[in-house]
């Protein structure tokens, strides 16, 4: 029995929450669509096995890190869907109310002019015979929601750099597992390889080993007054506290990263290292203190800190922020040495 490992593209570069209708348009992945990708090959089913993908620039971008030159094949790429293909279905909801109202209630409903589900099916199945053809033992597939979904029959199952398993038994492939996240612990390496595909600039990512440093050291003194903060959970929100500082907001949009890859806890604390009000001596604090002792890899005083920050103060209400910050800093400092 051969397994195939049939694989959806990571999030496309198109805005987080919103959906689009992507058939054949190509768009390359998004930050987190790269950070998906990025953890694909820290699962052991998917290493050392011939890597089969669509054309599409999405999926090739999803394989890659899995094999640096996947084997394209026809027949994997997207439904062709014609006059929404690449349309947000917020547009199509107003241009085509009838259709997209029937659509809903039966997802195989597609404008007249978009290849058919039958189509699809057919031909994705053909492809994934002949990478069987051509390999041996087990495959892996980057390909496309619909083009996926023609196989197993569980469109909604199927999120962004899901994996879902077929079984070959030489004449059926019968679906085993359908929608699988990819969810590797975020040890040093794991985080190492998000912050690169997310394309946080190498200084960004040495300050980010020195702040997860400083942080468990910080746990050391909270353990020593009683604290029981996570270690693996501290550090790992370290490592990625600051994954998206090229963005703005890169607090919130770093945690939304994090959330859509599927470490919510993560998230949370990449959401407060920025601004925090002092909760005691939990993760976040930790992470909030240890960030400002750290300027970019070199370790200093907060009174450093925060003198250095001031000077970039452009108005009362910057400078009321900034005396809030120290203060809550001053506050876990206390905290961390009362003993």
């Amino acid at each position: 029995m051969r397994r195939v490992f049939l694989i959806r593209h990571g999030h496309p570069d198109i805005p987080l929450g919103e959906r689009w209708c992507l058939g054949r348009t190509d768009l390359p992945l998004a930050p987190v669509g790269r950070m998906q990708a990025a953890l694909l090959p820290f699962d052991p089913e998917l290493t050392e096995k011939p890597v089969f993908s669509s054309y599409l620039l999405r999926a090739l971008e999803t394989a890659r890190p899995l094999c640096p030159k996947p084997m394209i094949r026809d027949g994997l790429e997207e439904q062709d869907l014609g006059e929404w293909d690449g349309l947000p279905f917020s547009e199509i909801m107003l241009r085509w109310p009838a259709l997209y109202a029937a659509r809903e209630k039966n997802p195989d409903i597609w404008p007249e002019s978009a290849e058919t589900t039958e189509s699809v099916r057919r031909r994705m199945r053909s492809a994934v015979l002949r990478c069987l053809e051509e390999s041996e033992g087990d495959i892996v597939i980057v390909s496309h929601k619909s083009a996926i979904a023609s196989l197993t029959g569980q469109r909604p199952k199927l999120l962004h750099a899901s994996v879902s398993t077929m079984a070959w038994d030489g004449k059926t492939l019968n679906p085993v597992e359908v929608g699988r996240l990819p969810h590797p612990a975020l040890t040093e390496k794991t985080c190492s390889a998000l912050l690169q595909a997310a394309g946080t600039p190498e200084p960004v990512m040495a300050h980010c080993r020195a702040v997860a440093q400083k942080a468990l050291q910080l746990a050391d003194l909270a353990e020593a007054v009683g604290a029981a903060p996570d270690r693996r959970l501290l550090f790992s929100a370290a490592m990625l506290h600051d994954i998206a500082r090229t963005e703005a907001k890169h607090a919130a949009v770093g945690a939304a990263w994090l959330r859509t890859l599927g470490y919510p806890e993560v998230a949370d604390l990449i959401a407060k290292h920025h601004d925090l009000e002092a909760e005691g001596l939990n993760e976040a604090a930790l992470l909030y203190l240890a960030d400002k002792y750290i300027q970019g890899e070199r370790e200093i005083t907060l009174d450093e800190r925060f003198a250095r920050s001031r000077e970039r103060c452009a108005d009362e209400e910057a400078l009321q922020a900034h005396a809030q910050r120290r203060e809550t800093a001053k506050r876990i400092e206390t905290m961390l040495n009362r003993s």
